[in-house]
């Protein structure tokens, strides 16, 4: 079981299954939106994903024709992403997620548009755009 919450706790959030993606999205808006070198993401099965409490405090940022970013409407925490390419998926901010649950050996994807004044230095396998 995978539980987290944003940063007022207003939004709370659950998902019954493992991540089954785990990456570091380099992308510029990934960065400005996490407003950090880049953002970690948990993909989950949107099945098995659901509100504890707070759905009514989200708002939606089209943030492209192909995602959605989900955020608490109080305290600005980002929630997840909703790609519309990957309906059965959603990516969820590992910065919401409590503890360390187990997870696959994670990626860095949109390398391309990466920082230039951030360093990787890890041996993740690495993408100039999505992974494939």
């Amino acid at each position: 079981m995978i539980r987290g919450y944003c940063e007022c706790r207003r939004v709370q959030f659950e998902a019954d299954g493992e991540i089954e993606d785990f990456s570091h999205c380099h992308c510029s808006q990934c960065r400005r939106l996490h407003g950090a070198a880049y953002a970690t993401f948990a993909a989950v099965d949107r099945a098995k994903f659901r509100y504890l409490a707070g759905e009514t405090g989200l708002q939606v940022y089209a943030s492209s024709a192909a995602n959605d970013r989900i955020f608490c409407s109080t305290c600005g925490s980002p929630i997840l992403v909703e790609t519309k390419d990957e309906p059965s998926r959603l990516y969820v901010s590992m910065s919401t997620i409590e503890g360390n649950p187990p997870h696959p050996k994670g990626h860095h994807s949109w390398v391309g548009s990466k920082a230039p004044w951030h360093e990787i230095n890890d041996d993740l396998e690495q993408f100039e755009k999505a992974a494939d």
